[in-house]
């Protein structure tokens, strides 16, 4: 279980509402109820700042960046890469070049796959990836090792959504050129043990890619001291756009890929009898970039950094609690996936129900949540379930909306 908390959140410490009143989203009705938005894991909203940042692009300064012999195109470009600037300090790398614009963190994990992939995965070799995964750092692996006739392995977890750490252990050798895993599960919200994941895995000499998509929006992340090669994350789980990500690298492995598409601004030179590749970022970056999407980025990054970030966790952690306690008063209900560590979700069945009919039946209530196997399916056939329910918080929620989402739940067992 997650660390209880024994007092709910002040707000000389943390002022949610605050928060609340800057995510003009939250403020209406579904079906004739206040909104209760459970979904944060799927995709979080977006502040006033943010917004505002997307609107006053196009309104004031709309351009395509580099290259630009006209003040609008200036502008826009500074805007672009001080928003570099800003991701590369967010996450602690140790260079801006070293931050890639992706569409998300399944084009990073694409990228990666095809680019450093291709060049370094032979057949007879090994592929980890944990059985807590979103298809997007499954398939492009499975890809991957088919092509070059190498094995995908899955990496064996406990009953309670954990990683079995000697089980992942036991399966590394010199074979191993590559294990990728989620930072947080976006199913059951596990935190996994990253660091001794990928001290592990470079004992033997392998590169680890972490999934950081559920992970940036409830804490701070550092690449350097998790000693990862590579971490991708998506801007629309950060209070940012959609169509916009990032995918961080080592410099060295970086310089040494091959360009992912070709186009325009990735390269030097282009000729007939040749073409020689653009310095880092921009050989990984073709064509026109999505510019309102980066500086979106930047605005929610700006403002996650007006909040206090311990506070956050903190508030998430009551919430996470509270859910538990209420939890173990409602009959019926089944948690699936009981980690140590979790952030954020709460994965739940109720006897008797199929998990799209009660997502059906708290939407009619204005209560917001995912049902179904949640882009997990090896993770389900290996806990012996369909699917489930997921409710996933986020700093914007509250004790409040606990409640109401079981209240809500004791009305749907009426129905079933």
């Amino acid at each position: 279980m997650i660390a209880t908390v024994t007092k709910s959140m002040s707000n000389d410490v943390f002022n949610v509402q605050k928060v609340r009143d800057e995510f003009p989203i939250l403020d209406q009705e579904i079906n004739g109820h206040p909104l209760v938005y459970l979904d944060n894991a799927a995709t979080t909203q977006k502040p006033n700042a943010v917004i505002e940042a997307i609107s006053d692009y196009y309104r004031g300064y709309n351009s395509n960046v580099h290259r630009g012999a006209h003040s609008l195109s200036d502008r826009a470009t500074v805007a672009f890469e001080h928003a570099r600037d800003t991701v590369a300090k967010f996450v602690c790398s140790p260079k801006k070049e070293q931050v890639i614009w992706t569409r998300g963190t399944t084009e990073a994990i694409n990228l990666v796959a095809h680019s450093w992939g291709r060049n370094n995965i032979g057949a007879g070799d090994k592929i980890l990836v944990s059985t807590l995964e979103h298809h997007s750092n499954i398939v492009p692996w499975q890809i991957l090792a088919e092509e070059m006739g190498a094995q995908l392995i899955p990496i064996p977890i406990l009953t309670t959504g954990d990683i079995d750490i000697p089980a992942f252990s036991a399966l590394l050798d010199e074979r191993v050129k590559m294990v990728s895993v989620g930072h947080v599960s976006n199913a059951l919200g596990t935190v996994n043990p990253l660091k001794n994941i990928i001290s592990a895995a470079h004992a033997v000499g392998a590169k680890v890619f972490i999934d950081g998509a559920q992970a940036v929006a409830h804490f701070p992340v550092d690449v350097q001291a998790l000693g990862c090669d590579f971490y991708g994350f998506s801007g629309h789980k950060l209070f940012g756009p959609t169509g916009i990500g990032v995918l961080w690298g080592r410099e060295a492995l970086l310089n040494e890929m091959p360009p992912y598409h070709g186009g325009g601004e990735m390269i030097e030179s282009c000729s007939f009898s040749g073409t020689t590749f653009n310095v880092l970022p921009y050989k990984f970056e073709a064509g026109t970039p999505d510019i309102a999407g980066v500086i979106g980025l930047a605005a929610a990054i700006d403002y996650l950094n007006t909040l206090d970030r311990n506070a956050i966790i903190a508030h998430e952690r009551d919430l996470l609690t509270y859910c538990h306690q209420l939890a173990e008063k409602c009959s019926g209900l089944k948690r699936v996936g009981e980690a140590e560590n979790i952030a954020g979700v709460f994965s739940f069945l109720l006897d008797g129900a199929h998990p799209s009919d009660v997502g059906m039946l708290l939407d009619q209530q204005g209560v917001a949540v995912r049902t179904g196997h949640h882009c997990a399916q090896p993770l389900m056939e290996a806990l012996n379930v369909p699917g489930t329910v997921r409710a996933s918080f986020s700093m914007y929620n509250t004790r409040e909306d606990v409640e109401r989402f079981f209240a809500a739940l004791e009305k749907v067992k009426q129905f079933i």
